[in-house]
C-alpha cells in the first residue's frame, strides 16, 4: 500500500478543511511547491492534489501553484477539483500531471467519464466522496441521492486507473477512517481502491493494511501530516509488505 500526502489548495495556500466545511479551514505557512519537494523528500511517492477553488466554482485559480508543484518534484501528480470537461484534463496533463480525478462529473455528466476513460485508460481516477453512503458533489457543497456503492459497481468495468472514496464525516477530523465504508467498496469492485479521510495516528494506518489483500492499494493522509503525528518515512514503514509490527493489536479484532 503507498502513503499518499494531501495539498488542498485555496487560493495559492495550503489549507486543511474539517469534513469539508470552507467555513473550517486551516492554513498552513509552506508553499504548495515547498510542502511538495519537502514530502518528496521525506519518501512520498505520489502527491494528491485537489483544487478547493475549482471544486466549489469550477473556476480554476490555482494553475500557477499547480505547475509549480508539477516542475518542481519528480514523483506523480494525481489532481481533483473542478474538472468537468475534455478541455481542462488535457490542460492538467499538458502541465504533466499523471493522473486526474473527476468527482462531480461521475454524477452529471456519467458519458464524458466514459468515454474519458476510454481516451486516457488508466489516468482517470474516479473520485467518490460520500456522506452517510450517499454521494456529494460540487465541492460537497451538494448532497445527491446517489449510493456511493451503485456508483462504483456503474463505473468499475471502466479503465479508470483507481477509485479514491472519502467519508466526508472523518475528513479532517484525525479521528479514524471508516472502515466499514472502505470494506463495502472493496467487496463490489476489482478495481484498485484508494481509501481518504480521518487517518490521525500510526495505528490507523495499520488497521487498513488488513485491507491490502483485498484491493487497497493506497490511503491519502493530509491534516495528520501537517501536523506531525507521524512522518511519511514511519507511515511508509507501517504501509509496507516488509513492516515490523511494534505497535500493541488487538488479535480478537484481526481474527
Amino acid at each position: 500500500m503507498k502513503l499518499i500526502p494531501a495539498i488542498d489548495l485555496m487560493n495559492g495556500k495550503c489549507v486543511r478543511l474539517f469534513k469539508g466545511d470552507f467555513n473550517k479551514r486551516k492554513d498552513f505557512t509552506r508553499e504548495p511547491h515547498e510542502q511538495a519537494k519537502y514530502w518528496e523528500k521525506e519518501g512520498a511517492e505520489c502527491i494528491h492534489i485537489v483544487d478547493l477553488d475549482a471544486a466549489k466554482t469550477g473556476i480554476p485559480i490555482n494553475d500557477e501553484s499547480i505547475k509549480k508543484i508539477v516542475n518542481q518534484v519528480n514523483i506523480p501528480i494525481q489532481i481533483g477539483g473542478g474538472i468537468r470537461s475534455l478541455e481542462r484534463i488535457e490542460q492538467l496533463l499538458s502541465y504533466g500531471v499523471e493522473k486526474v480525478i473527476m468527482g462531480t462529473s461521475a454524477i452529471e455528466n456519467k458519458e464524458l467519464v466514459k468515454d474519458l476513460s476510454s481516451k486516457y485508460p488508466k489516468r482517470i481516477i474516479i473520485g467518490i466522496d460520500a456522506k452517510e453512503g450517499k454521494v456529494s458533489t460540487r465541492g460537497w457543497l451538494e448532497q445527491s441521492d446517489v449510493l456511493a456503492t451503485e456508483l462504483v459497481k456503474e463505473f468499475s468495468s471502466l479503465k479508470i486507473a483507481s477509485f479514491i472514496v472519502t467519508d466526508i464525516n472523518t475528513d479532517g477530523t484525525l479521528a479514524g477512517t471508516n472502515e466499514v465504508f472502505i470494506k463495502e467498496i472493496l467487496e463490489i469492485t476489482d478495481i484498485p481502491v484508494i481509501a481518504s479521510g480521518g487517518i490521525g495516528t500510526i495505528s490507523d494506518l495499520l488497521s487498513l493494511t488488513k485491507f491490502e489483500d483485498s484491493g487497497l492499494y493506497g490511503v491519502i493522509v493530509g491534516k495528520a501530516l501537517y501536523e506531525n503525528k507521524f512522518t511519511i518515512s514511519e507511515g511508509n514503514k507501517i504501509l509496507s509488505s516488509e513492516r515490523i509490527i511494534d505497535i500493541p493489536i488487538n488479535k480478537d479484532y484481526y481474527a
